[in-house]
């Protein structure tokens, strides 16, 4: 369900029935200026909306300015325990403060917050992660840790309401994935502001992509979200956006670059389609355009398997073909089955028109039907959907043929339009 409000960050809409906004955090020291401006720099590239810094000391509020100042995306300043920083902050010009209202010193230091916040239009991400919950809810965390996650929040949300603050989004992370699920479709029922979601230290990039795939994937799949970080123990910034990106890409709720599809591979690989997939992957990181590239280990299967995918390829023993979208483009050698597959695809981000030569297409069709020909004993899938089509159609004609299941036209009865149980919907008699 989308959230019913929205916030403003820096000219990005978050909520409110906006797509779904792709955040990350630098992970230099923020007033080494050159450091936090490269992967300001570099996250921005890669697709982030939004980037956020750290902010524990003055020299980083003196950095802030020139990181606002010269950034290409929006920057939210990350604010604990000093709520004077959260000030200076937001007179630096940050386009949005994070703020944990129950670590920055009691309700009165909020208040001084918002009303600076205010003064600017500057709205906030409050919120809490699993580890940092006020005391007075370790008891109910111990019973309940879902119900004491979405209780902090709440209590956070009346605080913001009472002191007539109501520019913020909310955020209440866990490093359990099944908690941070739960906690956040019960609290999407309870307030009407805008949702950032994330699995707070999720871990490296291969484990910590996973569990925030399952955990925010699912979420986001429900309509629950306006806004995702993903949290990797890794320096590179870049590769937290990236996960975030294929996930709205996997989802079908944003699009951003190509999508790259590849079979599992079996027994029948008959090519070296590790090292192809890498190397597709790798040079398709330089196209901007959502084209959809299929790579398939074998030509068994058949390309109906990936008959939707713009442009693909699939090869045998010495030879491959480049298919698009169902048909075949051409039959090339298996050691250019790449550089002939990005000359297509080239053309195609070039003139936005897929390119066919009817000669290299018929003699590309011809092979992939010799080579299924020579595998005709293979029951794949497709093969056996296929059979399976032809023996119901041929069941269906004897059936007509013996009169079976057929009413005999003197039988029929025509139904007027006021009987008709589509009366009016579906069709209309002359």
């Amino acid at each position: 369900m989308a959230s019913e409000r929205s916030v403003n960050v820096g000219g990005v809409q978050i909520g409110g029935g906006a797509p779904v906004v792709v955040q990350t955090m630098t992970k230099t020291e923020t007033a080494n200026l050159t450091a936090t401006m490269e992967q300001v720099r570099k996250v921005a590239d890669a697709g982030a909306d939004i980037v956020r810094v750290a902010v524990p000391r003055d020299k980083d509020v003196e950095a802030l300015k020139t990181i606002v100042r010269d950034s290409p995306i929006p920057i939210i300043a990350d604010i604990h325990f000093n709520h004077t920083l959260a000030l200076k902050a937001i007179d630096a010009g940050a386009h949005c403060i994070r703020l944990n209202p129950g670590n920055i010193g009691g309700p009165d230091k909020v208040a001084e917050v918002a009303a600076k916040a205010t003064d600017h239009g500057t709205p906030m991400r409050i919120g809490v992660n699993s580890g940092s919950l006020p005391k007075h809810l370790h008891a109910l965390e111990r019973e309940n840790p879902v119900e004491a996650l979405v209780a902090a929040a709440q209590e956070f949300v009346v605080l913001m309401e009472r002191l007539a603050f109501t520019d913020f989004k909310v955020s209440i992370k866990s490093t359990n994935v099944p908690n941070t699920i739960a906690a956040n479709r019960l609290l999407s029922e309870r307030i009407p502001y805008p949702l950032h979601l994330g699995i707070t230290e999720a871990g490296t990039k291969w484990s910590g992509s996973l569990k925030s795939a399952v955990g925010l994937g699912t979420l986001l799949a429900d309509g629950i979200g306006d806004t995702i970080r993903i949290s990797l123990s890794t320096f590179h910034a870049e590769e937290e956006v990236k996960v975030a990106w294929e996930i709205l890409k996997a989802l079908k709720l944003r699009e951003r670059g190509p999508v790259l599809i590849a079979c599992p591979t079996c027994g029948r690989l008959q090519f070296d389609m590790d090292t192809v997939v890498a190397d597709i992957e790798k040079r398709l990181e330089a196209y901007e355009d959502p084209v959809e590239v299929a790579v398939l280990g074998c030509a068994v299967n058949g390309i109906g398997e990936a008959s939707h995918a713009d442009f693909g390829i699939t090869g045998a023993k010495n030879e491959g073909l480049i298919f698009s979208r169902g048909k075949a483009l051409k039959k090339v050698p298996q050691d250019q089955l790449v550089d002939a597959l990005f000359a297509e695809i080239d053309k195609y981000t070039h003139t936005k028109t897929i390119q066919v030569d009817a000669l290299e297409q018929a003699e590309g069709a011809q092979w992939l039907e010799r080579i299924e020909e020579e595998n005709a004993g293979e029951l794949t899938p497709e093969r056996l959907a296929k059979l399976e089509a032809e023996a119901q159609r041929a069941e269906a004609d004897a059936m007509e043929r013996d009169g079976i299941g057929v009413i005999p036209p003197a039988d029929r009865v025509a139904l007027d339009e006021d009987v008709s149980p589509v009366d009016g919907r579906r069709f209309s008699r002359a």
